[in-house]
Order: C-alpha cells, then sequence, then structure tokens
C-alpha cells in the first residue's frame, strides 16, 4: 500500500481515485471547489461530477495541496491539461523528491507546443523515471462504476511502470506496459480532435460510414505525426491509440464527441462552452496539434479543419465537404 495524491477533482481524477483505492491505497484527493471536497468526505460522493455514485471510505478530498500532498509517493495530474503549468508552479514545491508523477491529461500546451509529460519536466526538473502517462479507453464513469476497462501505464523507465501497473491494477481495471510515452500522450490528445470531427457528423445527421472513415483517416493522421516525433507506430495500434480513440469517438459519454455534436447542430463554440462545466481538450487542442503537424510538416486535415470549425472559420458541413472533397491519392500515402 502507499499513499497517493490525486491532483483535479475532476470526473477522471475522481474515477482514478477510485482505481487507486481499490487497488488498497490510500488516497488523498485535491480539488478547488470547499463543496465539492466536503460531499466527498462527508457523504463519499462527487456530486457535481460523478453524482449517485459512492466513493470508498480510503479516499478523502481537500483544496489544500500541501494537505493533498503529503508523504505522497505517486501524485497524479488530473487538471486541464492548459492549466497544468500554474499549478505545478503553485504548489510543484510541495511534491515530495522522490514522488512519481502520473499524468492523465491529454494535451498539448498552447503556445510552447509541449505534451503533459514535458511540461511536467520543465516546471519541476523531474527526470524520465520520475514521469509517467496512464491513457487508454478509459471514460470517467464507467471506471468509476468498476466496469472491465484496460489502459496502458508508459514511462521511459520500465521498471517505474512496472511498479506502476501493479499500484493501479484491480478486479476491474487492467494496465498495460509500454516505454512509448511520445505515442501515448499523442494518441490521447489527438483522439479528443478526431472525436470533435466524428461528433460534427452526427450532429449533421449522417451514419456509420462517415464516422467510421473520419476515425480510420484520423487515425493515420495520429500515426504519421508520432512517427515524426519518434513514436513507436504500433503504438497506436493499441489501448492508448486505437482502443481511446474509438471510445472515444463512439460514445455518449465523451465530452468531445458530444460537444462536435452540438456544433454540427449549429450551436457556437461560445453557446456550448456556457452551458457546461466540463472540458473538451480538443478544442483547445486543435490549435497546438495543428502548429505541431506544419513544425514537422506532416498533413493533418481533420485536425486542421476542425481547427477552422472552432475558430469560426468553417461551417460543420464545410467541414466533412472538405475532407470529401480533397484531392485522391494511395491510402497509405
Amino acid at each position: 500500500m502507499v499513499t497517493a495524491a490525486v491532483m483535479g477533482a475532476g470526473s477522471w481524477g475522481t474515477a482514478f481515485s477510485v482505481v487507486l483505492a481499490d487497488a488498497g491505497h490510500d488516497v488523498h484527493l485535491w480539488g478547488r471547489r470547499e463543496q465539492t471536497c466536503e460531499n466527498i468526505n462527508e457523504r463519499h460522493e462527487n456530486t457535481e461530477y460523478l453524482p449517485g455514485l459512492e466513493l470508498p471510505a480510503t479516499v478523502r478530498a481537500s483544496t489544500d495541496p500541501a494537505a493533498a500532498l503529503a508523504g505522497a509517493e505517486i501524485v497524479v495530474l488530473a487538471v486541464p491539461s492548459q492549466t497544468l503549468r500554474t499549478n505545478l508552479e503553485a504548489w510543484g514545491d510541495l511534491i515530495e523528491p522522490s514522488a512519481v508523477m502520473v499524468s492523465l491529461m491529454k494535451g498539448v500546451e498552447l503556445g510552447s507546443h509541449l505534451r503533459m509529460s514535458q511540461v511536467i519536466a520543465e516546471v519541476t526538473g523531474a527526470g524520465p523515471e520520475r514521469i509517467a502517462v496512464i491513457s487508454g479507453p478509459n471514460l470517467a464513469k464507467e471506471i468509476a462504476q468498476r466496469e472491465p476497462a484496460a489502459s496502458v501505464v508508459a514511462c521511459a523507465d520500465e521498471a517505474v511502470a512496472l511498479q506502476l501497473q501493479k499500484y493501479c491494477h484491480t478486479p476491474a481495471f487492467r494496465p498495460y506496459t509500454n516505454t512509448d510515452v511520445v505515442g501515448c500522450e499523442l494518441g490521447g490528445t489527438v483522439k479528443n480532435i478526431i472525436g470533435l470531427a466524428v461528433g460534427v457528423c452526427d450532429g449533421l445527421g449522417y451514419g456509420d460510414n462517415t464516422k467510421a472513415s473520419v476515425i480510420t483517416r484520423g487515425l493515420a493522421e495520429t500515426a504519421r505525426l508520432g512517427m515524426a516525433m519518434g513514436a513507436d507506430p504500433m503504438t497506436f495500434m493499441g489501448l492508448a491509440g486505437l482502443g481511446d480513440l474509438v471510445a472515444t469517438c463512439s460514445s455518449p459519454l465523451s465530452r468531445n464527441r458530444t460537444f462536435g455534436e452540438k456544433l454540427g447542430r449549429g450551436m457556437t463554440v461560445e453557446e456550448i462552452m456556457a452551458g457546461t462545466r466540463q472540458v473538451a481538450e480538443g478544442v483547445k487542442s486543435c490549435t497546438s496539434v495543428a502548429e505541431l503537424s506544419e513544425m514537422h510538416g506532416v498533413d493533418m486535415p481533420i485536425v486542421e479543419h476542425v481547427r477552422a470549425l472552432v475558430e469560426g472559420d468553417m461551417t460543420p458541413l464545410e467541414l466533412v465537404n472538405a475532407l470529401i472533397s480533397r484531392s485522391t491519392k494511395p491510402e497509405t500515402h
């Protein structure tokens, strides 16, 4: 048993707290809102993000980052990706020098174009043996309900990945190991953008052929960028690639697919964002990933068109028509 801190009391952070508690660990959950933490401690329920789900008694919440991080051997980072740097600058010094930091976040930082593991390394000074990533087809509500699921624990140090695998293996949650941190992070980031595109197709009323085409070509775009950045192409055929992509693009629980569906129905980005506290990471990441693809000379038309849609330069119908009307080429081009 270890002491684990989960920094972020949103749906995924709370759900992963359940995984760690089920694996036998004491879990300190940090949240920004006092009421959320009180509900977790007194009612054992996160009424805002996972209402109706009873949390294990070994999950305790606090708005005090020092209290949450005290003595933690594992620090799980589950804040929105674009706020990671600010959060780490505020309480990164409180992290134990030997603690392993585990990213649940799926994004590329705006401006710097850094993956989340790179942001962690830059702000904390931690080496690659202290930074890991967990990614896969892990919709938070289903994980919290203990429905069977698998995921990937990636760390450049295989021994650390194996140790983390043991720490989060439960009867309902099966983690696999990988040393390809780059591939796992890119798979988790780009799938949110593809999920937006698939949601747009849903909102426009298109069927499974259209959506399957977008999913498949989206996977090809992800693999192209990954290979250009040194990732193992086989990673994109696994849980952190295809697995996560399928879950995000097919489930009504997916925030990004749902956001895209509302765009397809004619709502604006501002209207959708005003109606929810949940973060659809692909809305921000489409800009940074599109810029990243340009830096590496990689063609990513779906990502580019989603960026144009989010920025108001393209309508949902124009997005789909532009993809279909592109010049023909070999599939493996």
